[in-house]
């Protein structure tokens, strides 16, 4: 298997960041990723799900 696309990035950061990552994924992930793609994809997530979380809050308030 080749390297893993940015769409299949995303699709696996996502997955893991609400627990839904498979076993499966998981393993493939680990076996044809490489770490940083990863940590530039769960740092993106992570930064995107605060601001989206402080925009809703601050609509709401």
């Amino acid at each position: 298997m080749s390297k893993p696309s940015l769409l299949q990035i995303a699709k696996s950061v996502f997955a893991a960041a609400i627990g839904v990552q498979s076993n499966k994924n998981r393993e493939q992930d680990f076996q044809h990723g490489s770490l940083s793609a990863y940590l530039i994809g769960g740092v993106f997530f992570t930064i995107t799900f605060i601001v989206v979380i402080v925009l809703i809050v601050s609509m709401v308030l």
